[in-house]
């Protein structure tokens, strides 16, 4: 079946947003002039005479019902005052796409018209040449520096699962694990001084594994279904990769020592399922999770409830997301149709998969530094600890900022854990939460801490988390080409010996699908603005009727992400030509350019 143009797709899109955005908007929350003559924000003990909030509370409960699932994953909003949220979202989010779609149509009609510049994309190298003054805006700054002309280096490939992909990669445990697959001594030994089994027992092996896509439902394209092993390097502190398996065909088993075109090709093969798994995990982990337990948040906590303002600011155009996946990525004939190895049905059914059975739903075991000690990445008591963890670096940094804000503001509403307890709009968003809203692992919240540690994985979710593998991070790292297909154009090759990589690569009509898929997600025109993460707590609309502690806690916020975006700015390669011990220069996070919000 021939399906439309995915560019033709966007357009048709775009003027349908135009159409929606007149007809269905609702309207905005009033001004801040009128705002600020209601009353401050309180707890329901402290506000006994305000006969309101139970009123706002049964209004919400019977406008705000759980409805079916879209786009997969847990309940979406319906009910008269559920759909007027979502549409109120997508008439925010519409707003922020028309100068995207706008760029993507600039740089899609540029490229083509470009098209002899770039030599028929018959080797690697004319690949770089795509972003040779073209994708400009979409993209301004370009690919993220290193990683067009550093691909083929083995510290790029396994750092990148330490940076914008560390959502995979663990660390196997002697005492509990087992290995999946072998490599043999001599040749694990010639490239690490030490046998599979020697690392394994040392505490040096980790391990990813994407044999799960290895019976999904496939498009025209196709892909591998890769597990590896990577490791600790007893003499550098490297993290390294050893051998990547296919899994499909012949299994083929490749390392370091294989000829250079079959090594990189793997690496390749590799990318296509880390693409896969990255996108549809990530939207499973962040939006899903955080959609349904502000959900539940909103028909317990009544409007005056300092934590539901937090959480309504935190969750700006929350309810646009899964309609927009629904639309433009899973339909038949839609974006994942046509650029990934696999349907757009088993995207979904994958998201929806590993939210509610593969762990991505989970609220407390996800918390930030929980889960990365689950995998062995941080605090592991075997093995030596990861030389350099970017992802970690940045995202702690940030996660701190967020944590001593948090804590700030709920010390300061909250004076005892009893507070909490006494808070009966708390614990009924506790319970909706474990109840009717089916979240998965939300926590039972009895005292201050609880409260602040929920807090702070609602933001980091719809923000570190979320912008380290989506957003702008998506178009300037992950999808860059030649490195990271989000498909094979031949089959995986059943023995070694094919040198020519570029056959497996998109042409050109297909780079110019899979380019605007991910502009589609960029934010390019939030820089530098109060849409991004430095300006999480400072709306004045909010903070007007939050308590002068929670409003010095948001500037404390401010000033401290404000210095941190200049050290990230400033990152360059050092005299080893690698920046945070890559040999490319990550920025993902930077928090005057990276949003606040879940926007994408």
């Amino acid at each position: 079946m021939n399906h439309p143009s995915l560019v033709s797709i966007l357009l048709a899109l775009a003027a349908l947003y135009t159409y929606e955005v007149t007809s269905l908007a609702v309207p905005r929350p009033p001004t801040l002039k009128s705002r600020s003559l209601l009353p401050p924000y309180s707890l329901p003990q402290d506000d006994l005479l305000d006969l309101t909030r139970g009123a706002d509370i049964a209004t919400k409960q019977l406008g705000y019902l759980y409805g079916p699932p879209v786009a997969g994953g847990p309940f979406f909003p319906t009910g008269a005052l559920g759909l007027a949220r979502v549409l109120a979202d997508q008439a925010e989010i519409q707003l922020d796409e028309a100068p995207v779609l706008a760029a993507i149509a600039v740089d899609t009609t540029d490229s083509t018209v470009s098209a002899p510049e770039y030599n028929g994309l018959q080797t690697l190298d004319d690949y770089t040449l795509l972003y040779d003054g073209h994708w400009k805006a979409t993209l301004p700054s370009g690919p993220v520096p290193g990683m067009e002309t550093n691909y083929t280096q083995d510290l790029l490939f396994s750092m990148e699962r330490l940076s914008f992909s560390p959502y995979q990669v663990r660390r196997l445990n002697p005492s509990s694990d087992t290995l999946q697959f072998s490599v043999d001594d001599d040749t694990a030994t010639n490239l690490t001084g030490m046998t599979l089994q020697q690392l394994f027992e040392d505490g040096r092996l980790f391990y990813a594994d994407y044999r799960d896509q290895k019976d999904l439902t496939p498009t025209d394209r196709f892909s591998a279904a890769c597990d590896a092993f990577f490791y600790i390097d007893q003499t550098s502190g490297d993290f390294l990769p050893l051998a990547i398996r296919t899994n499909v065909g012949s299994s083929l088993i490749y390392t370091p020592n294989d000829d250079p075109s079959d090594w990189l090709l793997a690496k390749i093969m590799y990318n296509v399922n880390d693409f896969w798994f990255a996108q549809w995990k990530h939207l499973a982990s962040t939006h899903e999770v955080v959609q349904i337990t502000y959900l539940a948040a909103i028909r317990t906590l009544s409007d005056n409830h300092p934590v539901l303002a937090l959480l309504n600011r935190i969750m700006y155009e929350v309810y646009a997301i899964q309609p927009l996946a629904e639309t433009l990525l899973f339909l038949p004939g839609a974006a994942v149709d046509q650029v990934f190895a696999y349907t757009g049905t088993s995207a979904q059914d994958y998201t929806t998969n590993l939210y509610a059975n593969g762990g991505s739903g989970r609220f407390q075991a996800n918390y930030f530094e929980a889960e990365l000690e689950s995998r062995g990445l941080i605090n592991s008591n075997f093995g030596p600890a990861l030389k350099n963890f970017p992802f970690y670096e940045d995202a702690s940094t940030i996660y701190n900022a967020i944590h001593a804000f948090m804590t700030s503001f709920v010390n300061s509403y909250y004076s005892s854990d009893s507070d909490i307890t006494a808070d009966n709009e708390m614990q009924a968003w506790v319970k909706e939460s474990q109840g009717p809203a089916e979240a998965i692992d939300f926590p039972s919240i009895t005292t201050r801490s609880a409260l602040i540690d929920a807090l702070t994985h609602m933001a980091h979710l719809a923000s570190t988390s979320h912008h380290t593998v989506n957003t702008n991070e998506l178009l300037s790292a992950s999808s860059t080409l030649p490195f990271h297909p989000p498909s094979l154009y031949q089959p995986p090759p059943s023995s070694k010996g094919f040198t020519n990589v570029v056959e497996f690569l998109p042409p050109l009509d297909k780079v110019e699908a899979q380019f605007s898929v991910a502009a589609i997600f960029v934010r390019p025109f939030f820089v530098g603005t109060n849409r991004t993460l430095m300006h999480m707590f400072d709306d004045p609309a909010t903070l007007s009727r939050m308590n002068s502690a929670t409003q010095a806690a948001a500037t404390t916020f401010y000033n401290s992400m404000q210095a941190f975006s200049e050290q990230v700015a400033a990152r360059t390669f050092d005299q080893n030509g690698l920046s945070q011990g890559m040999p490319f220069v990550w920025q993902a996070l930077d928090p005057n350019v990276a949003p606040f919000s879940i926007t994408s």
